[in-house]
């Protein structure tokens, strides 16, 4: 966050946030209730910060593997040059196994995490498609065994 954007929250911006931090189903009311105003206020508050992009949507927080997705994997991508970034990640963002992508400095272009069903579907979706893709000189694969830490930053702190 810029800031820019930082000057423009209050504390009650900020305990709003936290509580959809910590339960992003809550209902307005219910973060009104808690921190004494009224829902319109909690309405306005979310748009403010939607509009100034603080707020991006919302997601679900899945469990692939309770879905049948046992494997992630982080993929390093070697891209062929630098310009091929923008048409590589275009045809990333059309694999759904593909959870997100960044683009880094250091070894590689992109490192990007998948999850899929088995190992061999992860071996399809990286031959098949991530390999196939112009720009991409070649990938390394790292397997997630678990991931211990999950978590959003804690903005009230800082």
């Amino acid at each position: 966050m810029h800031n820019s954007e930082l000057a423009k929250l209050d504390v009650l911006d900020r305990q709003i946030l936290a509580k959809l931090v910590e339960d992003g189903k809550m209902a307005y009311t219910d973060i009104a209730k808690q921190l004494f105003v009224s829902s319109g206020t909690i309405h306005v508050r979310m748009k403010k910060m939607e509009d100034l992009g603080i707020v991006k949507g919302s997601s679900l927080n899945l469990d692939y593997h309770k879905l049948g997705y046992d494997v992630t994997a982080f993929i390093g991508i070697y891209l062929d040059k630098s310009s091929a970034y923008e048409s590589v990640t275009g045809e990333l963002s059309q694999i759904p196994e593909l959870v997100s992508a960044n683009y880094t400095t250091g070894t590689y272009g992109l490192l990007c995490k998948i999850v899929c069903k088995d190992t061999n579907h992860l071996r399809q979706v990286l031959q098949d498609k991530i390999q196939k893709i112009e720009g991409v000189q070649r990938t390394e694969t790292f397997l997630s065994l678990e991931e211990p830490i999950h978590r959003t930053v804690n903005f009230l702190e800082g």
